[in-house]
Parts: C-alpha cells; structure tokens; sequence
C-alpha cells in the first residue's frame, strides 16, 4: 500500500478554472427586460428641440406632468393635444385640483419669449406656480 503524500493528493483531486457564468447571464437577461419595458413608459413622445442648459439637473417627482409647447404653439399635457382654453380645465382633472403639484413646462426653443411667459402667466392666473422649465443638459464648458 502506497503512503499519502501530497503529490498524489494533488494528482486526485483535478482544480477547475472555469468560471460559471450561467447565473450572471440570467441577472443581464432580467436586467435588460426590465429596462426594455421601463424605458418606453418613461418617455413623452412628442417631438420638441428644447435648449441646454448646463445647469445641474434635479429628479423629477413621481408621475410628472409635462405641458408642452411647440415650434407651431400647439399645446399638449402629455400626449394630449390641445388648445390654450382647455389647458387649465386639462390640469385640474389630472392634478386632482392640486394647485401645489409641480409642472414641467417644456417649449421648443423656436418658440418666442413672450409667448412662453404668456403659458407661464395663464398658468400663474389658474395657480399653478410651481412650474419648472425642461431643457436637455449640456456638457459644462471647459476650464482653460
């Protein structure tokens, strides 16, 4: 009979180097379903050049509301078109009447300054003041 040593140990006893990488594929998987389905619903569809700002940006609240005016001064809340008298009307069913709820005011960069601050003044006459104005974030400029 043979004595153990710890050559032959060694020899028995085969070390594998593979790695498993089955139950990180499966996380990548539902990671990327999750945001396959988040990223469409996270979005508003309407077309709008907005301006940047470099500004630093803060999260909107949960479930915002977007007013929108375009190049054309069409008006939308959300994806709903509409015009300027239905707008206050539009905000009270979908803010429950909650004058203090924050709006997100977003308008196309072709559109004249006087004719946001009129939006921003027909918003203020309903009460609704807190209205924050959407741009995209730009890249801050470089320090020389």
């Amino acid at each position: 009979m043979m004595p153990l040593t710890t050559s032959s140990i060694e020899n028995d006893l085969p070390e594998t180097h593979e790695i498993n990488v089955t139950p990180f594929i499966d996380v990548m998987l539902v990671l990327l379903i999750i945001f396959m389905i988040a990223a469409p619903l996270a979005t508003v569809d309407l077309p709008v050049d907005l301006p940047t700002s470099s500004a630093p940006s803060e999260p909107p609240t949960n479930d915002p509301i977007y007013i929108t005016l375009r190049s054309d001064l069409t008006l939308a809340v959300g994806e709903q078109q509409l015009s300027s008298g239905q707008l206050l009307e539009t905000l009270q069913r979908q803010t429950g009447a909650d004058q203090e709820q924050r709006l997100y005011l977003r308008a196309d960069k072709q559109v004249d300054y006087g004719e946001v601050m009129g939006l921003l003044d027909q918003l203020s006459k309903g009460g609704y003041r807190h209205v924050a104005l959407v741009g995209i974030q730009s890249a801050p400029p470089i320090q020389r």
